[in-house]
């Protein structure tokens, strides 16, 4: 993981934009998708952290960093995308 993170925007339910860093992205074969994993930005890991799952529209353009998301809806889906975050943190705390 870099030393550096991206820092993104996402619009929430009450029209405010709130900031979150990417922790990870990630494509899978089996639903033929894009997935990001965030969590908000300037989050303290002393504590318990909220991580945000989305399913991830990079723009085409290849020198493009934006794009859209959208909330998972599939429960097996979404359990997929849980292994993998478990999975990488996992492997985060044996470099540790």
């Amino acid at each position: 993981m870099d030393d550096e993170q991206d820092v993104i925007a996402l619009i929430n339910e009450q029209g405010d934009e709130e900031l979150f860093e990417v922790l990870f992205t990630f494509h899978s074969d089996e639903y033929a998708k894009d997935y990001i994993i965030v969590y908000p930005a300037g989050a303290d890991f002393e504590q318990e952290v909220d991580m945000y799952p989305f399913i991830f529209h990079p723009e085409q353009n290849e020198n493009s960093t934006e794009g859209t998301v959208d909330q998972i809806e599939d429960d097996a889906e979404l359990a997929m995308v849980e292994s993998k975050l478990n999975q990488f943190i996992d492997d985060l705390e044996e470099e540790e």
